[in-house]
């Protein structure tokens, strides 16, 4: 049977289809046809399927003929007629019952805006005529009257107008307030109707739940309390106000163990941070007063603030020991979002559990920030792509209604909701009162259950409030008088919920001597989270102590020996016949061929596909993301190759590096969204969470990094000085002066030298297709993992003179330092009066400037290892000219750009007595490059002519 049969036969035998319900129906089509968004989705399916199903006769109607009706609803939808007359006995009856589902569907639409929400009982509620019965012309007289309600699951097939709208305001606009309706998918929104309407979005909670969930709830309050007395006006950003969010995290934990998860990975900005240490994690309170007391180890060279750190620990569940961990996270509020998710993808994949069973993402934001931070659109915009995807995450708010320290409401944002930005991704939404905490723990079983079932985002959002500033030290009563004032007389959200369990019978004086058990166990500094599993060590754990304290100066065995040369460049170059490529990659692919016989010298992108395949069948998976890189921006790489004859993807395209060897490891290559910054902290947050993966992210131009520039900025270069966190991840930033204007030019290498301190990172500019060959692999083979920072070429991709013989693969290593290797020039080495040092596509312009002068008395050394600065390579290429007394750095950057103010004490550092240092580049500018190619050439001439000519301007002598 076909979908649109299959609709109609259903709605055949519905309660709706009979000869009094005429006029009913003809309107409902009547506003179908006008606009097809305004009837409900059930009776939308049905006329869409109406219009492809045969007629039937008379037969197998109910009260009336439909043939009738379906010949006449089609006519009508043929001939655009205004109106289909049909024979009623009470067309006032149907256009009741009309409205009534138009009811049904305003409170599920848009209920949530008339929802007990704000525990400060200071929203006004929003002006929505929908959702009254007046709007549908109903009154007082209409109350009793009963309709077929049997689209909703309230219980019952009919009810009273009365009745019908206490069962939509319980459960739409109680305490939880629910948006689901802007999915597009039918059977999420049947599961969210039946999951709310049934309990009417009421928890049912036994006296031991209830007791439990005031015990977190006195966990919460208890801790902020305890710090507050005892460290007076020191910063700790307090959760009091929002205590709920506690009970929250302990339902998510024990509900997710039970349900199979075995890691989830949090990540959220100050507020409540500390409290989630303590009382969800287990950190021990002594270890906590000690930062306070600012007695605990300062073991890294920088460190970090106590409401930035991260935590790891294991507790029981109901099926079995769940890791938490926490993520380290800077002041840039939501920037964590994306390396967390990328920390759990790199987890599923160790796990090989692609759809997140047994992984979870927790995200927990301020409401402000939520909606204000560009950072979570991108990151929601990979939540269902193939490379980035988690299975879902959960999303909790900590919405204090008041922004960040000053907001007036109207000026928080442009849409109703904080969370509205998600429903790009149609992620569910559950607004809840923090001041019900036995809702908010509904909510999070329900978002939970949801995340499961679909794989897909789910949002909490708590709405609570801030009793304190946005820190301890702030005066919020200066901008917020009238708020603060009702939040001075709140009682607490812990004290309200202990009256109401003692009003239940549940014990008078529970509340209070749950204060005490627990201000005695901070006391005593012991755990609050019991039990947290002190000696569990799961079996997918990742071990990074083989790639602690190591040397830089290692640069392991990165040469192959040239059997396997031959051997992995014949698997890489063969198409299957079943596959035809695009001519010109077939070209590409006749070179690499030729090139891995060794007939042709090496190009670049032959040199980078090898270090891949040879990474890959030795047990090396390699994940490749960027804007492009599949092909490669500047079309150099075409590791995948579209089959010019089928255009679906999963059949379309062949992966010759996925095809290396019969057991090798995998190799992922991913075009990604257009974003920088999400994609990055992604790609960061995989290789924190797996040394063993060679992960690349690669800007599309070098000078698109600057959309990134937070992840690099407080993670890439400072993670490991600030939290000791340990990570591989490799840039590649294309960067090269070709006259393409001022965004396509720079990767912005000062900026990456600017933040180089403690062998943090390695930049290198590399020149030949050996080098990107070996410090590709060196970045694997060797012990070490620190990021890698690559300015990759452009014009260099497909330039003869930055080929490289296949002995350059077979033997040696990736060079710091290359030094000069005309012969002519090393033969009257005592000659030289003049060393120009460079990096990078310049080395090649200057080395063709002086065969055009005919200058052996000048050399030329290329710096391809620009931080850690290799002193010991560099100085030994200055010593076999010790009568040079001009050394000059060379570059293509504006002069307070580049590499220069960085390199040059480097280079003094070297220089023999006497010798002067001098500079040839192009002047300092605001811009990186020039946008006009005239100038551009004149810039370039100009810049290699003076590093031949006579020293002026700044010049620094030894």
């Amino acid at each position: 049977m076909s979908d649109s049969s299959s609709v109609y036969q259903a709605y055949q035998g519905n309660t709706y289809l009979f000869g009094g319900n005429a006029p009913y129906v003809e309107e409902m089509y009547e506003n179908y046809l006008a606009n097809p968004g305004s009837v409900p989705d059930t009776w939308r399916d049905y006329f869409d399927a109406l219009q492809h199903v045969p007629a039937v006769d008379g037969s197998n109607a109910r009260d009336v003929p439909h043939l009738p009706v379906i010949n006449a609803f089609a006519e009508r939808a043929k001939q655009g007629q205004t109106k289909v007359v049909l024979a009623s006995a009470d067309a006032e009856m149907g256009r009741k019952r009309t409205a009534v589902q138009q009811l049904i569907a305003a409170y599920r639409n848009v209920g949530a805006r008339w929802a007990d929400l704000d525990p400060l009982k200071r929203t006004e509620r929003a002006h929505i005529p929908q959702l009254e019965t007046s709007y549908y012309g109903f009154t007082d007289a209409d109350q009793e009257t009963v309709f077929n309600i049997s689209n909703t699951f309230f219980g019952k097939e009919t009810m009273s107008l009365r009745e019908l709208l206490n069962a939509l305001r319980e459960t739409y606009c109680g305490t939880i307030g629910a948006e689901y309706m802007h999915t597009t998918d039918q059977d999420q929104k049947a599961w969210w109707q039946k999951k709310l309407e049934t309990i009417r979005s009421k928890p049912n909670f036994g006296a031991e739940k209830k007791k439990h969930i005031l015990d977190r709830l006195t966990a919460a309050e208890g801790l902020e309390r305890y710090l507050h007395t005892k460290y007076v006006g020191q910063k700790r950003f307090s959760l009091e106000g929002g205590e709920s969010f506690i009970a929250a995290m302990d339902e998510l934990i024990q509900s997710a163990g039970a349900k199979g998860v075995q890691e989830i990975v949090i990540g959220m900005a100050h507020r409540g941070r500390l409290n989630v240490l303590v009382n969800t994690l287990g950190k021990m309170p002594k270890d906590l007063f000690a930062e306070f007391d600012h007695t605990a180890p300062e073991d890294l060279p920088a460190g970090d603030v106590k409401y930035h750190q991260g935590f790891s620990s294991d507790v029981t569940t109901p099926g079995g020991p769940v890791h938490l961990s926490l993520a380290f996270n800077p002041s840039h509020l939501e920037i964590v979002n994306p390396v967390v998710e990328g920390s759990v993808r790199a987890r599923m994949d160790r796990r090989n559990d692609p759809l997140g069973n047994q992984v979870l993402p927790v995200l927990v934001h301020g409401d402000a920030a939520f909606g204000g931070q560009g950072v979570n659109q991108e990151t929601l915009a990979l939540a269902q792509t193939r490379g980035y995807t988690t299975g879902g995450t959960v999303h909790i708010i900590i919405n204090n209604q008041i922004g960040f320290t000053t907001s007036d409401p109207r000026d928080m944002r442009s849409s109703a909701f904080c969370t509205d930005i998600v429903k790009m991704v149609e992620a569910p939404v559950l607004h809840v009162n923090g001041d019900d905490p036995e809702a908010v723990v509904l909510a999070m079983q329900l978002a939970l259950e949801f995340r499961m079932e679909f794989r897909q985002d789910v949002v909490v959002d708590i709405t609570c409030f801030r009793k304190l500033g946005h820190n301890e030290q702030d005066t919020p009563s200066l901008t917020q008088p009238l708020m603060y004032k009702k939040i001075a007389a709140h009682p607490g959200t812990r004290k309200l919920y202990a009256d109401k369990l003692a009003a239940q019978g549940l014990g008078a004086t529970l509340g209070d001597e749950m204060v005490k058990e627990y201000r005695a166990a901070m006391d005593a500094g012991r755990h609050t989270v019991d039990p947290v599993l002190t000696n569990f060590k799961s079996k997918f754990a990742v071990d990074w102590s083989p790639y602690l304290g190591k040397k830089w100066t290692d640069a392991g065995d990165t040469a192959i020996p040239a059997a396997e040369w031959h051997r992995l460049a014949e698997k890489i170059t063969k198409i299957p016949a079943t596959v035809t490529p695009h001519q010109l990659v077939k070209k590409v692919y006749d070179d690499r061929a030729a090139m891995g016989r060794g007939d042709i010298p090496v190009d670049w992108g032959m040199g980078e596909t090898m270090a891949f395949a040879s990474l890959v069948a030795s047990g090396y998976p390699v994940r490749l993301s960027g804007e492009d890189c599949g092909r490669g921006t500047f079309t150099h790489r075409h590791a995948v190759i579209h089959d010019q004859n089928r255009e679906k993807w999963d059949t379309g395209t062949y992966v010759p590096l996925q095809n290396v060897a019969e057991n090798q490891a995998p190799f992922v290559v991913i075009d990604s969204i257009l974003s920088e910054e999400a994609v990055l902290g992604f790609e960061y947050g995989y290789a924190s969470n797996d040394p063993n993966t060679l992960v690349i992210w690669e800007a599309q131009f070098g000078d698109f990094a600057n959309g990134a520039q937070v992840v690099i900025d407080q993670f890439i270069a400072s993670g490991e000085v600030k939290w000791g966190r340990v990570n591989g991840l490799t840039l590649m930033l294309p960067h090269g002066y070709e006259g393409q204007g001022p965004e396509h030019s720079s990767a912005r290498l000062e900026r990456f030298m600017q933040l180089s301190a403690d062998t943090n990172m390695q930049v290198v500019q590399p020149t030949t297709a050996s080098q990107i060959f070996h410090v590709l692999r060196r970045q694997m083979v060797r012990n070490l993992r620190k990021p890698l920072v690559i300015m990759t070429p452009k014009s260099l991709l497909r330039n003869k003179d930055a080929t490289s013989p296949l002995v350059e693969f077979t033997k040696g290593s990736f060079q710091t330092v290359i030094g000069e290797h005309k012969e002519d020039v090393l033969k009257k080495a005592d000659k030289v009066k003049r060393v120009i040092a460079c990096s990078g596509k310049v080395y090649y312009d200057l080395a063709k400037k002086r065969e055009e002068k005919g200058a052996d008395d000048v050399a030329i050394i290329r710096v391809e290892q620009l931080y850690p600065f290799p002193h010991k390579a560099f100085a030994a290429e200055l010593k076999k000219f010790p009568n040079a007394t001009d050394i000059v750095w060379c570059q293509d950057e504006p002069q307070n750009q580049g590499a220069w103010f960085f390199v040059q004490h480097y280079i003094h550092e070297n220089m023999l007595d006497g010798q002067k240092l001098g500079y040839s580049g192009r002047a300092a500018s605001a811009s990186p490059a020039v946008g006009y190619s005239h100038l551009h050439q004149e810039q370039q001439k100009a810049l290699v002519d003076g590093a031949f000519a006579k020293l002026k301007g700044f010049v620094l002598t030894k």
